[in-house]
Order: C-alpha cells, then sequence, then structure tokens
C-alpha cells in the first residue's frame, strides 16, 4: 500500500462490476420506462408519434442522433437515425447514446426498434444499442455517489418474430458495455487507490467466477523469471511491482492466444520527468492497456469463446526517487536481451519485453499488445484512433476488423524497418528510445525483438485511452478502449463473430 494516501482496505476500484442494469427483451415496453421511438429521416412514420409536420415543427427532422422529448406517460423520445438503408452498428450505437443522454435523469429506458422502417433488426444492432446506452451513462462512482442518475433498467422492443435473435445479441452487448465499465473504472482509479498490488488483488477477485484462473508474481519472483524489465523501471517506487497472469482454457481450443498489457500505474516519467501539465495529470491512465485485457478476459466465459488466451498484466508505478532507473543503465531481458537505458520514460516497453519473452515461449497462434505507449501515436492519430503494427498482416487485419466491429477504431501504421538502427546501443543489444521522428514505429520495432518471430500486432491506445473531447458514448475521462476490440478479436479468432 502507498504510504501517500491512506485507502480502506475494503475499497473497491471497480464497482462498474457489480452496478449494471438489467438489461431485457419484450415485445412492448414495460413499466414506466422512458420510451425511444427510433425514426427514419424520410418515408414511414411511427404511429406512436405526432405527425412529421409536427415534429418538424420542433426542430425535428429525423436526422440521425437528434433527439426530442415528448411530454406525457411514459415519456417519449423522438430518436432520429436518418436514412435506415445506411445505418450500421456503430450509427446504432451513436444513435441509442443520444437516446441515452436525452433521458439522462431517467433510470429505466426502452428503446423500440420495432418502429424501424427495417426489414429486421441486425444481431450487430442490438449489441450496440445496449453498449450504447450504458457507455453514454457511465460514471466512475468508487470516490464518490453518482451525481447523475445511474441506469437500473434496459428494455429493447423487438418484432415478436425476432425476440430470439435480439435477445442474444442484447446479451452479448451488456457483457461488452460491462467489460469497457469495467477498463473505465481501473483507469480512472486514481494511482495511490489502485496500485500494481491492489491490480492483482481486482484480478483475484473478479478472474475466477468469469473463470479465468489468476496468478500474481512478486517482485522476488520476477527476478526468479529473469524479468529486468519490470525490475528496473519498478526501481524508484515504495509500491512493489506485480506481474498478474490470467488464463483462459476453453474445452477444446479452436486457437491460441497470448496477450501482453502494459500496467504502469502512474507515469511520473521517472528520473525523465515529464512536465506538470495537463498530459502528466493524466497519468494514471497509463496502466489502460492492462486494464482493457483484465476487461476483456472476463467476457470470454460468457461469450463462449474458444480460443484459449494467456494475459500477462505487467504492472508498476514509474517513480523518481535515489533508487530509481537512471539513463545510461542497462538491464537484461528474460531473453537475454540488453538493453540501454536512453530515456526512462519511454518504460512501458521495458515492463512489456519480457512478458513478450513469456508469451513466445507457449509458441501460441499469436501474440497481441496493447498499451498506451507513444504520445507519437496520438500526434499522428489524434484521440479517436489507434495505431497497429506488427510483424504478420493477417493477425494485424483481424486487429483492424475488430476495431471496424466494435468502433474502437484502429489504424495501420508501417513496421519500417529502416528505421531500426535508430534503435542501435554501443553497449547493449539495443537502445529503450529510437530518434526524434516516427516514435511509434520505433517503438514497436523494440517490441518486436522480443516476440521470436511468432506472429504478433501492437496496438498503441496512447491517444484514445482518454476521452479529448468527450461526445456521445466517450464521456469525459478514462475510454476503456480496447476492452470491446480484444473481445471481438478473440471470439473471431476462433471462428465465432
Amino acid at each position: 500500500m502507498s504510504r501517500a494516501v491512506t485507502v480502506a482496505p475494503d475499497f473497491d476500484p471497480v464497482p462498474a462490476a457489480s452496478q449494471q442494469p438489467t438489461v431485457t427483451v419484450a415485445a412492448t415496453p414495460l413499466g414506466d420506462a422512458v420510451v425511444g421511438i427510433l425514426v427514419n429521416d424520410s418515408g414511414d412514420w411511427p404511429d406512436a408519434l405526432p405527425g412529421r409536420e409536427v415534429l418538424a415543427a420542433a426542430g425535428f427532422t429525423g436526422a440521425r442522433g437528434q433527439t426530442l422529448l415528448l411530454p406525457g406517460a411514459p415519456l417519449q423520445v423522438a430518436v432520429g437515425v436518418g436514412d435506415p438503408t445506411t445505418l450500421s452498428s456503430a450509427g446504432l450505437r451513436d444513435t441509442a447514446a443520444a437516446f441515452a443522454l436525452a433521458a439522462t435523469g431517467h433510470p429505466r429506458l426502452a428503446l423500440r426498434f420495432d418502429t424501424l422502417a427495417a426489414p429486421s433488426v441486425p444481431a450487430a444492432w442490438a449489441s450496440a444499442a445496449v453498449e450504447g446506452i450504458v457507455l453514454a451513462r457511465y460514471e466512475f462512482t468508487a470516490l464518490r455517489p453518482a451525481v447523475g442518475t445511474p441506469l437500473e433498467q434496459i428494455t429493447l422492443v423487438a418484432p415478436a418474430d425476432q425476440l430470439e435473435a435480439v435477445t442474444v445479441a442484447a446479451r452479448r452487448g451488456a457483457v461488452l458495455a460491462r467489460a469497457t465499465c469495467i477498463a473505465r473504472d481501473l483507469a480512472n482509479c486514481p494511482p495511490a487507490h489502485l496500485t500494481a498490488a491492489r491490480m492483482g488483488e481486482v484480478a483475484h477477485r473478479l478472474g475466477p467466477d468469469a473463470g479465468l484462473t489468476v496468478e500474481t508474481f512478486d517482485r522476488d519472483q520476477l527476478l526468479d523469471l529473469r524479468c529486468g524489465g519490470i525490475i528496473g523501471v519498478n526501481g524508484g517506487s515504495h509500491d512493489e511491482p506485480r506481474m498478474i497472469k490470467l488464463t483462459y482454457s476453453p474445452v477444446d481450443p479452436a486457437a491460441v492466444m497470448a496477450w501482453v498489457g502494459k500496467g504502469i500505474m502512474y507515469d511520473s516519467g521517472g528520473i525523465s520527468l515529464k512536465p506538470a501539465d495537463g498530459t502528466h495529470a493524466t497519468m494514471k491512465n497509463d496502466m489502460s492497456g492492462a486494464g482493457a485485457l483484465l476487461a476483456a478476459m472476463l467476457t470470454l466465459r460468457d461469450l463462449d469463446c474458444r480460443t484459449h488466451i494467456t494475459g500477462y498484466l505487467m504492472c508498476t508505478d514509474n517513480m523518481p526517487s535515489g533508487s530509481a532507473l537512471k539513463m545510461g543503465d542497462v538491464l537484461t531481458a528474460r531473453n537475454g536481451t540488453t538493453v540501454e537505458v536512453a530515456n526512462t520514460d519511454a518504460e512501458g516497453r521495458l515492463v512489456m519485453m519480457d512478458a513478450l519473452v513469456l508469451a513466445a515461449e507457449q509458441k501460441p497462434d499469436a501474440i497481441i499488445d496493447i498499451a498506451s505507449l507513444t504520445g507519437a501515436s496520438m500526434r499522428a492519430l489524434g484521440t479517436l484512433v489507434a495505431a497497429v503494427m506488427g510483424n504478420n498482416q493477417d493477425v494485424i487485419d483481424r486487429v483492424l476488423e475488430a476495431g471496424r466491429a466494435t468502433d474502437e477504431r484502429t489504424w495501420q501504421l508501417p513496421q519500417e524497418r529502416a528505421y531500426r538502427p535508430q534503435l542501435d546501443s554501443d553497449i547493449a543489444h539495443i537502445s529503450n528510445l529510437g530518434g526524434p521522428n516516427a516514435g511509434a514505429i520505433t517503438a514497436a520495432l523494440f517490441l518486436e525483438d522480443f516476440v521470436d518471430d511468432t506472429p504478433w500486432a501492437h496496438i498503441d491506445i496512447a491517444g484514445t485511452a482518454q476521452a479529448d473531447p468527450p461526445g456521445s458514448w466517450r464521456p469525459r475521462g478514462c475510454t476503456g478502449f480496447g476492452a470491446r476490440l480484444l473481445t471481438e478479436l478473440a471470439l473471431a479468432f476462433a471462428g465465432r463473430g
């Protein structure tokens, strides 16, 4: 436990794990729920609403994302979807979020799919609707009561002949939304309240109920495993490091993957101290990769995933002190690679390198790592798109497709090996920092040295970890980006979409 802040031993950093609304599917709205009625911008008009001309006089045209509250009992909200022939699951997620925010003071919501002028409700739409509603209304409540009105119940109203399919999809959406909320809780939690040791406690509490085997490795055990990277980065900290190993083992798996998540619980930059600016203030979120990985693995049994997955969460903070890692120090990775430390703020790749070696030793079909790794990726792609690189185009394509399916947007950057000499060191096998340009690529090139030719993809979420600016189903604060993407990837990797 950190000496800086007194934290109650029963403090729960992830209230979202238990504070999720009930999700149901029915042929009619239930009880006193606020009813959202999906409306096209032309063509058929729902009988439940006043005429199109009446709502147009109030400025409502049915354009996608428009909402209009209609007083009455029950309260109704007209929710525009635009042209339904161009509606995607991403558009439906945004639309459902608009409905949830329009009814922000109400705990029970019902969204009517039966008013859509479409022949059927694609399953992905029902899942996306639940995700959009839950994620738009998310609040971090571990340290204060909710400011808004917590959701208690979500009902999707579907045509009678589609109730079964919509029910299955809505359940999937609830599982995915819960995972993202858990990832958000972890990333939003202050660093003294969520140390590496407490992250291990969270995994031990939540993992077994989700069918996961959970193992934690303390400092002495990491020394025995020759994990020189995380030991070196942890040198300046009062709090011990942890490697948290999660294993999901379905019967007769169709594929085998290993995941690695960066878990820097707070990143001061170490001796290469960050400036005291707004970016520094967000560095509690530097464990967003590990948080998304843990949250995604909690979904796998519920969604009957057939991919065997081993996850490694590499958790420590990065602090300056008399015992901190110094520029010019040389660390030795588990595989014997020596690494010259050119900058202590390039620490994420150091804590991940040993986990990548451990993952490669398993000989999986693929390794995926996820990390808030470089400001360079944010400079290139902003705060809505994560960078993807790797050594295998098929694995990269699977990550990109999972990003499209979940609207957790990704873009491939080149794994340009012409930049690899920038990582050369005069005294070690490799340096942990390249030149002033292409920082996202040189960081990925560093990581590639530790995967031993295993098919591998790297997801850099430095920009997407924080909602800037907030909007739709991404409220202010940490986004939980990657939890749904990783789940989708795991399901599709075993041939289940």
